[in-house]
């Protein structure tokens, strides 16, 4: 990059640096500028499309439940006309209360009273002549045999001679001999909760019928045009977008305009109710806010520019020392110094940068050390190693240490008929939460085996009663899983976790060739933790009588007897640990 000179003697290098953190200060103002205002507008629309769909939903459930008790009052009020078994002697006495409930029910447009037998005894109409004692059969009516059957029949809606909405509603006596009332409701009177819905400057609210035909509208025009399937098309297409986007959708209202609606329903009759809101009104918040944003991001913009290119300008000459200073500690010239005369921040990174090319050769010949020794080791053996300057603790040699093996059981059939993601995504949680407790026990992770490790304690780094600390770890690997294992119970994996530990001599030391060497110990001992392992189930720990020789009296543990394990011809005595018994003191 040091590039060639230009006529006037400024090297090109002066021009891209000068573009280049140009183009990036004027990023980093704008960035975070354009992102606050993209996620502020975003919120926004967020919150107010939420408190919309909220506002929207609570009106509309309130009118569906003033409707509802509409009906259930009239439904009520027909109840006591079927009260008593009909006679002849009470005829005149239904006529009066007949025509008592019409005048106190205005939606009433006709009555009419039906025996136990199915015949027409009543009829009080405010449009047509009344009738008394015609004996009609009525028996067959729909009204008459779907009350029968389920005590109350709410008829679909119809709409008299075109326009005006009805609905007939039968109602049963408690007894056959008490008869049936039906009553034809005139509809229009829903007209008054409809009308009473607004929400903001222009929203209104609707009803439609079972099959979608306008029966209550604030424009009563629409009403009276209910049955034409044309003029409610747009309504039913709105409340299909709202049943399939489950709650409140964005669509069109009766003057073709966008709205955004919600609905309830009327359970006992079916019915829809709908409220909207034009898009205009409900947005026109967010849509100020976001021309005010834009106004801030056109001068946030021009800042930005004038800016960046002021510190662009300020930070070439110091930035070119530093890159040439770079270039010579890349070359191996650790002795070059950079003079940069200003004392702000540019010159305190060249007091540094000074210093640093000073301590770099052994900083870098540690680091890469301490990688080296990462790739197999704990950090803490690693660091030991670096701290000491002496790779012998890691040679082999003969020294008693607690072995533990933990592994997953019934592992391999959930991997079987698992999707390879769930599994690393199950090993990776596992794995983690083992190498963090691992860590802070500082004890010495050798290796992975699948869903299985292996982990020392007291090499290569020896520390005091190894037995107790490997106690300590192997409950606390246990408990950890166990956390996991519950979770995975939940979502159906039928995974447990096993521990098994052993304590004894063996061969501790490096193992492998020369560009990859594992740290590792070989023994009976580390066999014998390795099948204990394979014994436990979930959520045991298992150990020998060696460790539980170390630990007896510090923590409870179970003998389990003799038990035949695989290479080893006598039965080994096996211990379990109690998990719920008081913790070893550290």
């Amino acid at each position: 990059m040091s590039g060639s000179p230009t006529p006037s003697g400024r090297p090109l290098l002066r021009k891209s640096l000068l573009r280049k953190y140009f183009l990036v200060l004027f990023a980093a103002v704008m960035v975070p500028l354009v992102g606050s205002g993209a996620t502020e507008a975003w919120f926004g629309y967020r919150d107010q499309r939420e408190r919309l769909n909220e506002l929207l939903g609570v009106e509309a459930r309130a009118a569906a439940s003033r409707i509802e008790s509409f009906i259930d009052g009239i439904r009520d009020q027909l109840g006591w006309m079927v009260q008593l078994s009909w006679n002849a002697e009470a005829e005149e006495g239904q006529r009066l209360d007949s025509l008592r409930l019409m005048r106190q029910v205005p939606a009433i447009v006709s009555l009419t009273l039906v025996d136990g037998a199915g015949r027409e005894r009543l009829r009080v109409s405010r449009v047509g002549l009344n009738r008394v004692g015609s004996l009609v059969d009525l028996s067959a009516d729909v009204a008459v045999v779907k009350a029968r059957a389920a005590r109350v029949w709410y008829g679909p809606v119809t709409f008299y001679r075109g326009s005006e909405p009805f609905m007939t509603i039968a109602v049963a006596g408690n007894r056959a001999a008490a008869g049936i009332v039906i009553a034809e409701i005139n509809l229009k009177l829903i007209w008054d909760v409809i009308s009473a819905i607004h929400i903001g400057r222009t929203g209104q609210a609707y009803v439609l019928d079972a099959e979608g035909r306008l029966i209550a509208h604030p424009d009563i025009s629409l009403v009276l045009r209910g049955g034409d399937p044309v003029a409610a098309r747009p309504l039913r297409t709105l409340r299909d977008a709202i049943r399939a986007e489950g709650g409140s959708a964005i669509g069109q209202d009766t003057s073709g305009a966008a709205a955004v609606a919600a609905m309830a329903v009327v359970p006992e009759v079916d019915w829809t109710v709908i409220v909207h809101q034009p898009l205009a009104e409900a947005f026109g918040p967010i849509d100020r806010a976001l021309l005010r944003t834009a106004t801030l991001l056109l001068l946030g913009t021009a800042f930005a520019g004038v800016l960046a290119f002021w510190l662009a300008r300020r930070m070439t000459g110091p930035i070119r020392q530093l890159e040439y200073g770079t270039e010579q500690i890349g070359a191996g010239r650790f002795d070059h110094r950079i003079a940069v005369a200003s004392t702000d921040e540019l010159g305190r990174l060249a007091q540094r940068f000074n210093a640093m090319a000073g301590e770099l050769a052994l900083s870098q010949e540690r680091q890469e050390r301490i990688a080296r020794l990462r790739r197999f080791l704990a950090p803490q053996v690693a660091e030991l190693v670096d701290r000491t300057g002496d790779d012998r603790v890691l040679e082999g040699r003969r020294v008693e240490v607690a072995v533990i093996f933990g592994d997953l059981r019934g592992f391999t059939p959930f991997s079987a008929k698992t999707a390879p993601e769930e599994v690393m995504q199950v090993l990776a949680a596992y794995f983690d939460a083992l190498g963090r407790v691992i860590t802070e026990h500082g004890a010495t992770l050798t290796h992975f085996a699948g869903d299985g490790l292996m982990v020392l304690v007291n090499a290569p780094v020896a520390c005091p009663e190894p037995g107790p600390k490997a106690i300590r770890l192997a409950t606390a690997m246990q408990d950890v899983v166990q956390a996991l294992v519950t979770a995975w119970h939940l979502r159906g994996y039928a995974v447990g976790f096993g521990v098994g530990a052993a304590m004894g001599p063996a061969t501790v030391g490096q193992i492998g060739y020369e560009t990859r060497l594992d740290y590792t110990a070989i023994g009976p001992v580390v066999n014998l933790a390795a099948r204990l392992c394979a014994a436990a189930e979930n959520g045991q720990i298992l150990i020998d009588a060696v460790l539980a020789g170390r630990v007896s009296g510090l923590i409870e543990i179970v003998p389990l007897g003799s038990r035949a394990l695989k290479g080893f011809e006598a039965g080994v005595d096996v211990y379990s640990i109690v998990r719920n018994a008081p913790v070893i003191a550290k």
